[in-house]
């Protein structure tokens, strides 16, 4: 990377006209490049990508609320933009949901290549003590290549019947689901089949997907820090559950654009890089209109329009590989609209994305920069107040019986901050919420966080880091957000007072996005103690 750095500043030292652009460069942005193991880091114009078009991307991703949380660009093998909207931050895993199948896939291939699978075994021949007394002729046809394909034959997503299984592995619940159609010959989005990808390698090396990804991949990419949720037995649940930094996903999308090559030594076989991300079987019976979930399917990857393909999760987590523009775009986020995140890349990135190095625009640069480091999911601040009968700062509202258990609230109010606990018996629980900012701190709060798939997450048996913002909406309600930002979900509470009394009620961001995974949680209803 020394060396990259000193060509990196040989290169720029001179601009048009002899003029040096050196001290374009952001300080914040050139000493990150520096960091061991990091990508390296460069100027949008340098390589072939005007500040302008970044800009524009963020802000249509901003005016149209898609809720991203991280934006990562890759040109040439450099980062040439990075962003978190706070509370998230560079340093922070983001749980990817199913984005993690793409590394499940790639486990896969490194297995392969060792000789130690082949895509065309049959998934029950391991697991001769889990599967059915009657084994079904499709069940028995399945192959290791139909679940990279997401061609198992299940009409239904098998996770929902895996997650009801409180003990013990998953496998044997899988395998003695119906299997309707002949495996191969129909696609269906199904994460159980990923699940079965984790275990059949653990059965085979002993290993999770995790711990055999760490020498073979992560170490090499300097990737740390990964986690990985379990299934009751122990298996890394395949499908969904790792958690890696921003920069983590860019690397690995870095990684296939560079056919399974790292710093100059091939990793994973060029060979199984262009099967996974290849069109191996249609998503869709047809493909027009045009869209991202009609292009086709790999081994745990899409297909994209503009012969792009990606890695994806749930709610906004992105890895999107351009290999004819020599491109990488990781994002992470929370949001209603995937697919209208994929329609401003293409409208707003890849069409400037050009072979050759730019002009310098210092402005433009500037006013990037200053953009990608204000980025916020702050709410609107105002300047309302409480009404002039509020009285009850440092009061407690005892409440009325609730499914929560909860037994008192308070609310105490400073000139930055409004303290709210909650006390039910297990002690209080308290969020500091920021009047002006964000306020990070720690809670166990009951009810939260809100949860997108409802299987136990070690992260609930210890304090969960919360970002905290509240504001009058008028002169009687005060509405709190907490941002459980170890999660990409957040908790809006609004708080009803009126002479006496306090109504407060729950409203999660799963609920907003995706209606159909929301969780119900109780309206709390106090009477102040007097």
């Amino acid at each position: 990377m020394i060396a990259d750095r000193r060509k990196f500043l040989k290169n720029i030292s001179v601009g048009v006209a002899g003029i040096s652009i050196l001290p374009f460069l952001p300080h914040d942005l050139w000493a990150e490049g520096s960091k061991a193991g990091a990508l390296p880091r460069s100027l949008p114009e340098l390589q072939g990508l005007s500040s302008a078009h970044i800009q524009a991307f963020v802000e249509a991703t901003e005016k149209q609320n898609l809720g991203l949380h991280s934006l990562m660009v890759v040109r040439h093998g450099k980062v040439i933009a990075e962003g978190w909207w706070d509370p998230y931050n560079a340093d922070l895993p983001h749980t990817l949901f199913s984005l993690s199948k793409s590394f499940t896939s790639t486990a896969i291939g490194f297995a392969v290549a060792e000789g130690l699978l082949k895509t065309e075994d049959k998934v029950i021949s391991f697991f001769p003590a889990e599967k059915p007394e009657k084994v079904s002729a499709h069940l028995a046809a399945m192959r290791l290549k139909d679940l990279l394909t997401m061609t198992s034959g299940h009409e239904k997503d098998t996770l929902g019947p895996l997650l009801l299984q409180k003990e013990g592995g998953w496998a044997e619940a899988f395998l003695s689901l119906l299997v309707e159609r002949e495996p191969g010959t129909y696609f269906l989005y199904n994460t159980g089949a990923t699940y079965m990808l984790s275990a059949i390698l653990q059965r085979v090396t002993s290993k999770t997907v995790l711990n055999y990804l760490t020498p073979r991949l992560f170490q090499p990419l300097n990737i740390t820090g990964a986690d990985w949720e379990n299934d009751p037995a122990g298996i890394n649940t395949g499908g969904f559950g790792l958690r890696l930094k921003t920069e983590d996903i860019a690397k690995f999308g870095q990684f296939y654009l560079q056919k399974g090559k790292w710093n100059g030594k091939q990793l994973l076989p060029a060979r199984w890089i262009d099967e996974a991300t290849a069109f191996q079987v249609p998503n869709s019976p047809t493909q027009t209109p045009a869209h991202e979930w009609n292009q086709g399917y790999g081994y745990q990857f899409w297909r994209c329009r503009h012969n792009a393909y990606r890695a994806d999760g749930a709610m906004g987590q992105y890895c999107i590989v351009m290999p004819e523009q020599d491109a990488v775009v990781a994002m992470t986020g929370e949001t209603h609209d995937m697919q209208a995140i994929m329609n401003q890349v293409w409208e707003h990135l890849l069409p400037g994305l050009e072979k050759a190095p730019l002009p310098p625009n210092k402005s433009g640069q500037t006013a990037l920069q200053q953009k990608l480091k204000n980025l916020t999911l702050l709410p609107a601040i105002n300047a309302i107040r409480p009404s002039p009968n509020f009285n009850s700062s440092g009061k407690a509202y005892k409440l009325a019986e609730n499914t929560l258990n909860a037994q008192s609230v308070s609310f105490n109010f400073d000139k930055n901050t409004c303290t709210f606990s909650l006390k039910d018996e297990q002690g209080e629980h308290t969020i500091i919420c920021g009047l002006q900012k964000w306020v990070k701190g720690q809670t166990h709060m009951p009810g939260n966080p809100p949860k997108f798939i409802p299987l136990r997450n070690p992260l609930e048996d210890a304090k969960l880091k919360v970002a905290a913002f509240g504001t009058w909406q008028d002169p009687e309600t005060f509405v709190m957000t907490w941002a459980f930002y170890d999660t990409p979900h957040s908790d809006q509470v609004t708080c009803h007072f009126k002479n006496d009394t306090v109504r407060l009620s729950f409203k999660n961001s799963i609920a907003v996005k995706s209606p159909g995974r929301a969780g119900v949680r109780p309206v709390l209803e106090g009477k102040l103690i007097s």
